[in-house]
């Protein structure tokens, strides 16, 4: 399902300061690709720092294929005889069936153990083996965007985008040339710096055709820079951020969308399609009310209280 589409508000005035504009070799003059504006955008020339290695995707893109279907669950059927009283309710077209049974002999649950965490935390043997842990295993950090993708009716879409560095408070905008649809395949990634991302994406379309027609003509597209043909590129609105740092993954998006256009084109267009197909099903085959039973016991002996909860 897609997210819902973030709202386009103040982005009326554009003041692009920071665009990322690296030339690679042109497209053959047959490659379709060479119409979509798809390039390889670079830090700006002023914060451009030595990139020790190419991004790349990590795991398999999701292209619409279904997973394996699950193992039937095993059924729990009450005898007749272990049924002491039964109710049946109507609700929604279906029944609900709560039965009261004779208790099932249960192993007791264990006996709480003495809580030797905090001692080992502060262990210092354990200290030791943490810092030489976490000294070969970098944090992971997360990639927190938000998308808009605009689609025009006679050129290719353009992309407005909000980011969370590192995943604080504070943001900015920026717009890009790339189609953002394609990059929600992408779930986790290597950037240009070495670092691992998980990418957290919350994005939709607009068909800005269509929502002009709706509302009269009173709204109007925003601003959007120009960009130049080939290569994807961003431009941010407004005040680029004080740590430069910050624009290497989205950078390293960029030149993941250039390099693996096609692959997350077929990917995208597979989700597409599934996604279609499922409406489809859903509207010819509608989900129908299934019939529930409820099966319970009482016990006069009340369960022990669990550390630190109620008693």
């Amino acid at each position: 399902m897609k997210p819902i589409p973030l709202v386009l508000v103040a982005v009326m005035g554009i003041s692009p300061s920071v665009r990322s504009q690296e030339q690679v070799a042109p497209a053959p003059a047959n490659d379709p690709a060479a119409a979509l504006t798809i390039a390889s955008p670079a830090m700006p020339a002023a914060s451009s720092p030595i990139m020790p290695t190419p991004a790349r995707i990590i795991g398999k893109i999701p292209d619409g294929t279904p997973p394996p279907p699950q193992a039937p669950k095993p059924q729990f059927i009450a005898r007749g005889a272990d049924i002491l009283d039964s109710k049946v309710y109507q609700q929604g077209g279906r029944t609900i069936t709560i039965q009261v049974i004779k208790p099932i002999a249960l192993p007791p649950p264990p006996m709480p153990q003495p809580d030797s965490r905090t001692a080992q935390i502060h262990n210092a043997a354990f200290k030791q083996r943490m810092a030489e842990y976490r000294a070969g295993h970098p944090e992971t950090p997360m990639l927190s965007l938000g998308a808009t993708v605009c689609r025009f009716k006679n050129s290719p879409p353009r992309t407005l985008v909000q980011y969370w560095p590192k995943n604080g408070d504070d943001s900015f905008t920026f717009w890009s040339s790339a189609d953002f649809a394609l990059i929600s395949g992408i779930h986790s990634f290597v950037g240009t710096d070495g670092l691992t991302y998980i990418l957290f994406l919350a994005w939709g379309d607009i068909d800005t055709t269509r929502t002009t027609t709706i509302s009269g003509g009173m709204l109007h597209s925003p601003a959007i820079p120009d960009f130049p043909d080939g290569p994807a590129s961003f431009s941010i609105v407004g005040t680029p951020p004080a740590d430069p740092s910050v624009l290497v993954p989205i950078q390293s998006l960029h030149d993941l969308y250039n390099q693996e256009f096609w692959r997350l084109k077929t990917a995208y267009d597979g989700r597409e399609l599934a996604r279609l197909q499922h409406q489809a099903d859903l509207k010819a085959n509608p989900p129908q009310p299934k019939n529930l039973v409820v099966n319970f016991w009482t016990t006069d002996t009340p369960a022990p209280a669990k550390r630190g909860g109620a008693k």
